[in-house]
């Protein structure tokens, strides 16, 4: 066995990686089965806050809260197959304050949209996503330089479209920012699956 996989456990990083492609599944069965059961839903123009708000809200909330658990997953493979020095631990405590985020946002009813009943704190939450879907990543990059270098590429390339695309959804206008946000969806899921596909095949490289 290489002595860079010693301490390296396949099927934990195999479990992890698993719970990694379930958190985006459950996402995007979320975002198409929710809609059903909220009348008057536009795919085009309600986003999927407006999901999670309402008498249905529990189907995007576990949705939500499945991919908060994928993000917590890719966030203890990350810490179990260290790859990197200070950067890689970074990007690793990253994922998991972003699915403490996540099911903050699940759990907390409050969109920002005008009710004085609590504490707005929704679009703190966002830029918190925002920062965190960008930074973590990144940070993890120098670790996948010389062991994974493919999936090194891709997540550089999907943190430059986060980058690019992300600070546009607060000016998109309301008849479009539902489509969009699930664009950036898409973005967020191809960089948990990268990363879950970097443990897969570690732990396939193990056995």
């Amino acid at each position: 066995m290489n002595h860079r996989f010693q301490h390296e456990r396949p099927a934990l990083l195999l479990v992890l990686a698993t719970l990694g492609l379930m958190g985006c599944l459950s996402l995007a069965a979320g975002t198409m089965i929710a809609p059903w059961f909220v009348p008057d839903y536009d795919w085009v123009s309600d986003t999927i806050s407006d999901l999670a708000a309402g008498s249905d809200e529990i189907l995007m909330d576990v949705a939500l809260y499945g991919f908060a658990a994928g993000l917590l997953a890719v966030s203890i493979a990350a810490a179990h197959a260290h790859l990197g020095k200070t950067g890689w631990s970074i990007g690793t405590m990253s994922f998991a304050v972003l699915s403490v985020v996540v099911v903050i946002v699940a759990a907390r009813n409050e969109y920002g949209d005008g009710d004085q009943g609590g504490i707005v704190i929704h679009s703190y939450l966002v830029y918190g996503l925002g920062a965190l879907f960008l930074g973590g990543p990144l940070s993890m990059t120098a670790g996948l330089r010389s062991a994974h270098p493919g999936a090194r590429r891709i997540i550089i390339g999907l943190a430059i479209v986060w980058a690019l695309t992300a600070p546009l959804f607060f000016f998109m206008p309301t008849g479009i920012d539902g489509i969009y946000e699930r664009g950036l969806g898409v973005v967020a899921c191809g960089i948990v699956l990268t990363l879950s596909y970097v443990f897969y095949a570690r732990a396939r490289d193990i056995a």
